[in-house]
């Protein structure tokens, strides 16, 4: 998979990317992660992308041109067919479902935004395919939201996780499912034991006891 974030901080993304399941996918050359400053798109001498909204009101928009020309850039090189994603408290809430469908994909573009919003004109022109909000509450801008939709849709790309079967049997992978307790050793830790049906060997028993959790 080919992923596209455009971003006014690529500088948020350091840690991301050299870390955990993120790096290894990449060293694996299961993912590649392209991260795209929305400042080299725009078009006067200061490098601006924002500016006050028509009809007044506080904060500053994204303009349109440095993003559809972002996208523009983005399809004439080979990005024509990927899944255009922009985050936006306004979208849709992410779920796991969403997550599978879009670790299916072989590209995304993801949008990343900022400020108080976009010129409303960047939807009737590039025709997104996804809407998507990480949740009900407001952030400073879309970089922490697409690193959240990233991890969640790469740990599904299969051979990104050492184990396959992680994926079928945590949280929200039967639809509202939680996953089970779980334990380690020691068998015993401060006078808190591991339940016995665990240590039963009857793997009946543990499945019934696991699907009742």
């Amino acid at each position: 998979m080919v992923i596209d974030v455009i971003t006014l901080f690529p500088g948020m993304f350091k840690g991301f990317l050299k870390e955990s399941i993120i790096k290894r996918a990449q060293a694996k050359r299961l993912v590649k992660i392209n991260l795209h400053n929305l400042r080299d798109f725009a078009t006067n001498k200061h490098h601006q992308v924002d500016d006050r909204p028509f009809g007044g009101g506080p904060g500053m928009l994204l303009l349109a041109e440095p993003i559809v020309r972002a996208f523009e850039h983005l399809q004439a090189n080979g990005r024509k067919d990927a899944h255009k994603i922009i985050l936006t408290p306004a979208g849709k809430t992410f779920s796991q479902p969403k997550a599978r469908a879009l670790s299916k994909k072989k590209g995304l573009i993801i949008l990343c935004g900022h400020y108080e919003g976009f010129d409303q004109r960047i939807f009737d022109i590039i025709k997104f395919d996804d809407i998507i909000s990480i949740g009900r509450y407001v952030l400073s801008g879309g970089e922490l939201p697409s690193m959240v939709v990233m991890d969640s849709v790469i740990r599904l790309i299969p051979g990104v996780l050492g184990n396959a079967s992680s994926t079928e049997q945590e949280s929200f992978s039967k639809g509202s499912e939680l996953d089970y307790p779980q334990y380690t050793r020691p068998r015993d830790f401060r006078g808190h034991c591991v339940p016995e049906v665990l240590v039963s060997g009857n793997h009946q028993q543990i499945e019934r006891w696991r699907k009742g959790k």
